[in-house]
């Protein structure tokens, strides 16, 4: 397909985003709905040509094409559209702004993910399989490559329910004079390699593969010989993780080796029960960690639910662990390894000298660094803002000198920096901060790039939290049209720009205004994320404060009880979120005339308030 070219007479062609031996994705633009999608271009290869094999092979794409494009569910790719053009079949998909997480690891020199980042990668996969199971579809081809973890966190599986083209395609891999036909050596189950009975069971066993690669850095036959590892696969007990990696606790260890199983009748029943068993294990463990960890009075005593992990009012830099660089001459990467964006080297690179891995040389040190931000961005995501703040600014300081002030690895410890002062109390400074970070993107980056996107995002936070609500307006007011422009109007970036801007028409006195975005906002993010998702139940709880303002307490009583009621379902009756939504319903009370009602319900919080933080009167 010609560069800039007009599929369908809608979606134009932009630029090439991977290359393989199936065809091309592209970046392209929706020119009805004017948003940028990803358009994977299959082309049919191998001797087979024949009329009749293409028109079963087109009947089967489309087949398999609509299976995907009915499962809905944050964790899997959305599929828009799918066609024929000039014998070419191809798919139109959300672009998705992240890695896969065969380039996390290669990102990070192939050492293995933080604990942290597995526990949630296979929490998330787990909800994602759980949902398609349940809709009677098995993926086949679950492997790294196609797992991407996007800006905010979000794990997303792709080529659901298009995997199984690639035999017909003629896509596939043979052993060596055998003759048979298979997909990705490293994370093919058993029943797989051995042409038996392939179920939902047969996903869980890929599932397994890929846990155990990030968990260690390799998958779990690590030969050179593709005849080895899937002899591998059918005969040899994998060794255990924590043989390879102390650190990670036993509980999932287990988990990944009974994921292992030979026989699928010995791995978990389904994803369902998967589920229960991470999240015991995840009880099990933040119990170990809290009685070490005495001294945190402040740390939450219930659990979160996984999705909500890391989640801020912004975004944060391109990937929570920031690429060092790639080695120069790295060949591009396969087809399905490139659905995202942002798949190159970066941009202002460090010099030549960088690359030698001697101890004390400047890529040790760059590893180093990397790992400092990881533990600033985890200091973030437990509250801890103010030591988050010193190590980023710390990061920042000796990457400049390393990289240069405009490298995007420094800009990101800036970013970093400068949030953590809106955190704690400083928003002066964090606008400061922010305001520089973001003209320095906008230069040596682009006005559109996620990362400059998300700089401006934290000057409306700061604008807002000083009180300048005219120029917070204005600045979300852009960045709604800019992320509508680059990312489609439903993602959760413009989504968060629409919010902050219904925020500050709220601030200006411009209730109705404000109420009609906000209503806007919590459709779109219930039909997005989920009714119960945080993002949403903050937007429903903007249309509350919206209602109440313009008089309407009677509406607004209904909504704060809604939010109320669905975040003790989610968090917990004692989280702060539910305590606060309580809180809002009593003033609602209060400003209807029942007060015995509201006191009753202040004394609850009380209470709930007391035995959370152990007091007891």
């Amino acid at each position: 397909m010609a560069e800039s070219r007009l599929i369908q007479g809608r979606y134009r062609l932009l630029e090439t985003i991977g290359r393989g031996g199936m065809g091309e994705v592209w970046r392209a633009r929706d020119e009805s709905l004017g948003r940028q999608v990803a358009v994977k271009c299959l082309k049919p290869m191998g001797p087979r040509h024949e009329p009749n094999f293409l028109q079963v092979l087109r009947e089967r794409f489309r087949r398999e094409a609509r299976v995907a494009a009915a499962l809905q569910h944050r964790g899997i790719t959305v599929v828009h559209d799918f066609g024929e053009e000039d014998g070419t079949l191809f798919l139109v998909m959300e672009l998705l702004n992240g890695r896969n997480l065969s380039q996390l690891l290669d990102d990070n020199r192939r050492q293995p993910l933080p604990v942290a980042d597995v526990i949630e990668i296979a929490e998330q996969l787990t909800a994602a399989l759980a949902y398609t199971h349940e809709q009677e579809v098995v993926h086949r081809d679950l492997k790294p490559a196609n797992i991407v973890r996007i800006t905010d966190g979000t794990v997303k599986i792709c080529d659901f329910g298009i995997a199984r083209l690639g035999h017909d395609i003629g896509f596939t891999a043979r052993l060596t004079g055998t003759g048979i036909a298979m997909g990705t050596p490293h994370y093919m189950s058993p029943e797989q390699i051995g042409a038996g009975t392939v179920d939902h069971r047969s996903d869980l066993y890929s599932l397994g593969c890929v846990l155990y690669e990030i968990a260690t850095g390799a998958p779990p036959f690590d030969v050179g010989d593709a005849w080895a590892v899937l002899v591998g696969h059918r005969d040899t007990v994998p060794a255990p993780l924590r043989a390879r990696r102390a650190d990670l606790p036993e509980a999932y260890d287990h988990i990944v080796l009974d994921l292992l199983a030979k026989d699928p009748d010995d791995r978990p029943r389904d994803a369902d029960e998967l589920g229960k068993r991470l999240a015991d294990a995840r009880r099990s463990d933040s119990g170990r960690s809290a009685g070490r960890a005495d001294a945190d009075a402040t740390a939450p005593t219930l659990l979160l639910p996984s999705w909500t992990l890391g989640m801020t009012t912004g975004s944060p830099a391109s990937s929570a662990r920031p690429p060092l660089m790639n080695p120069p001459g790295r060949a591009t990467a396969a087809l399905d390894r490139s659905w995202t964006t942002g798949a190159g080297p970066l941009r202002g690179a460090a010099p030549q000298a960088a690359t030698d891995a001697r101890p004390g040389r400047p890529l040790d040190r760059l590893t180093a660094l990397a790992e400092r931000h990881g533990t600033g961005l985890e200091l973030g995501r437990g509250g801890r803002w103010a030591e988050a703040g010193e190590v980023h600014h710390a990061v920042a300081a000796e990457r400049e000198q390393l990289l240069g002030p405009d490298h995007p690895d420094t800009l990101t410890s800036r970013f970093e920096a400068g949030r953590a002062l809106g955190r704690t109390g400083r928003p002066d400074a964090a606008l400061s901060a922010c305001e520089q970070v973001a003209a320095v993107r906008a230069r040596t980056l682009g006005a559109d790039h996620p990362d400059t996107l998300a700089a401006r995002q934290e000057v409306g936070v700061s604008l807002d939290r000083l009180g300048r609500g005219a120029e917070a307006l204005t600045v979300f007011r852009d960045l709604v049209a800019a992320r509508t422009r680059v990312q489609g109007a439903l993602d959760i970036e413009t989504l968060r720009a629409r919010h902050g801007l219904g925020v500050n028409l709220g601030r200006l006195g411009r209730w109705e205004e404000a109420l009609v975005e906000a209503r806007e906002v919590a459709a779109a993010r219930e039909r997005v994320l989920g009714a119960d998702h945080p993002d949403s139940l903050v937007s429903r709880r903007e249309v509350a404060v919206a209602l109440g303002w313009l008089g309407r307490w009677g509406e607004a009583l209904d909504r704060y009880g809604q939010v109320a009621d669905a975040r003790e379902r989610v968090l917990g009756a004692a989280h702060p979120d539910a305590l606060a939504s309580r809180r809002d319903e009593a003033q609602c009370l209060d400003r209807l005339g029942r007060a015995a009602e509201a006191a009753a319900l202040y004394r609850r919080v009380a209470q709930l308030r007391q035995e959370r933080s152990g007091v007891r009167r």
